[in-house]
């Protein structure tokens, strides 16, 4: 079998905590190579994964898609003793092309009887005896073999993989995310399960002025997401289409906008009370639209008291877009069917509101009526990792 070692990053700064993250994140591996043949283990320095040859890109692929892992390498495993040390550098090199090299070692296992400036010294000899028309670089090298001294093995390794980095899975509890369709809230989504946060998803929409093809786009962006987790995400389908009407009918033109977000977020606190989470994440970024200049997020966030994590907030839109090709979900979220955000849009939409005027405004109807019975009509759905398709969610 092959061997991949893992690096933390991040995880390295919990100290006292670490075991407990570094447990999290063994239990999403193990769930994540459950069909594969692999030997999982760790400790508080590294995980390795022992894996046949056949399944590598596979779990290349998925390994680069688990939160809270730094770095991964392919490595050569050997035992800690200098002379098999050798003849696995000697066995590396043999199929590489490079002009210029660096040995770099790393002793953590204290007792080797060798420091690790007489190991780069031995072994950079074995390259420079084995391979031709190569030296030594230690500012710019072509190729850099990292080699780890451990208690029983030794670890040789030449390129390095990113993770994700962040934290393990569930690590940072439950929220709910409040997915558009657009490209902005799935890359929130997935900033969010890099933390460590496990996710529910809530998606308003106003059929018949918007359509089913809509819903599609969420289900098919969840998906997406789920890549990036061991479990599937349940989404709340709320039916927005009656409080909507009655904005635009009984309200100010210019402050639908903010007084439809209010509502959003009334009606995402009171689920959040009810599956368990203990915050809300959206899409929003600063100065992008009209709802989401500060004037406006203060206003809308001032019907409720959880907190609300915005993790676009600061991104530019072409940071945004580079993301969302990044996990793919640029193509979906482009596709022309238009959520309830964009429905009922003013040509002059308040920037600046004016919470007293918002009261006022949404005091004009019956809204926590409407609200009583929206919470009681969610339609639930769970979007399954399997080959599904949009028919099995009707």
């Amino acid at each position: 079998m092959k061997t991949i070692l893992i690096k933390y990053g991040e995880l390295n700064t919990k100290k006292d905590n670490i075991k407990y993250f570094i447990n999290k994140l063994e239990k999403s591996m193990k769930k994540k190579f459950s069909d594969l043949n692999v030997n999982i283990t760790s400790n508080v320095a590294h995980s390795y994964i022992e894996y046949h040859e056949e399944d590598e890109l596979k779990v290349i692929d998925r390994l680069s898609k688990i939160p809270g892992i730094y770095s991964f390498t392919i490595a050569n495993k050997t035992k800690t003793d200098i002379d098999n040390i050798k003849e696995e550098v000697k066995n590396i090199i043999q199929n590489i092309n490079f002009n210029t090299f660096k040995i770099d070692t790393k002793r953590s296992y204290k007792d080797f009887n060798l420091k690790s400036p007489e190991i780069n010294n031995i072994l950079g000899g074995v390259v420079l005896k084995n391979k031709d028309n190569v030296k030594v670089d230690v500012h710019n090298p072509e190729l850099k073999l990292t080699v780890e001294i451990r208690e029983k093995y030794t670890y040789i390794y030449s390129i390095e993989y990113l993770g994700l980095g962040g934290y393990p899975e569930g690590v940072n509890g439950k929220s709910l995310v409040m997915l558009s369709g657009g490209i902005d809230s799935p890359v929130s989504c997935f900033e969010a399960i890099k933390k460590g946060i496990i996710i529910e998803c809530v998606y308003f929409e106003a059929i018949p002025h918007t359509s089913l093809n809509a819903r599609e786009k969420v289900i098919n962006l969840i998906k997406k997401l789920e890549e990036y987790t061991t479990y599937d995400i349940k989404l709340h389908i709320i039916n927005f289409t009656n409080i909507q009407e009655m904005i635009y009918k009984y309200c100010d033109k210019t402050y639908t906008i903010t007084i439809m977000r209010r509502h959003m977020y009334r009606i995402s606190e009171l689920l959040c009370k009810k599956i368990g989470a203990t915050s809300i994440i959206n899409g929003e970024s600063i100065g992008q639209v009209a709802s989401q200049t500060q004037e406006s997020i203060l206003t809308i966030n001032s019907t409720i008291n959880y907190p609300v994590f915005r993790p676009c907030a600061f991104m530019d839109k072409k940071q945004i877009i580079d993301i969302s090709k990044k996990i793919d979900t640029y193509d979906i979220s482009i596709l022309p069917y238009e959520d309830c955000c964009t429905i009922f849009v003013p040509d002059h939409p308040v920037i600046r509101p004016n919470i007293n005027k918002a009261k006022e405004e949404e005091e004009n109807f019956d809204y926590n009526k409407e609200i009583d019975n929206i919470m009681n009509n969610i339609l639930e759905i769970i979007v399954k990792k399997e080959e599904t398709t949009f028919n099995d969610y009707l």
